[in-house]
């Protein structure tokens, strides 16, 4: 065998053009993890008080259920991402690789949905005053 032209010893092992969107999903979940978690610490502390009615209440708003999904949402894809490099960076076996990333997109998944799940009752069953 011989060592091929040069396109031929590297043909295969270029990149998979995966990378950036992976590295600029992150970011754009850093940012509206940032912007939608100041909105709820301000948003917390300008009620009159933090007892379960009052943030019952609150969370009935639909402009304060939404955000609150939205920012569910992105938490869990963030975690998401954030997670699936350091187990493709650490776990080398392929196998358990593989079972490690689908544990952590079932875990994302259903965290996601109970939280939005949660919210939605509150939103839909809540009293507005």
């Amino acid at each position: 065998m011989g060592t091929g032209t040069g396109i031929g010893r590297v043909r295969g092992l270029g990149s998979a053009r995966h990378g950036a969107h992976h590295w600029l999903a992150q970011r754009y979940t850093a940012v509206g993890n940032l912007l939608l978690v100041l909105w709820l610490i301000f948003s917390l502390v300008s009620l009159p008080g933090l007892d379960y009615e009052s943030v019952r209440n609150w969370i009935a708003n639909p402009l304060v259920a939404v955000p609150l999904m939205l920012m569910l949402v992105s938490v869990f894809y963030h975690l998401r991402l954030g997670m699936q490099v350091m187990l493709e960076d650490y776990v080398h076996d392929k196998g358990l690789n593989f079972f490690c990333i689908l544990l952590l997109n079932f875990y994302t998944i259903a965290g996601a949905a109970a939280g939005i799940f949660a919210i939605a009752k509150i939103a839909f069953t809540g009293i507005v005053k």
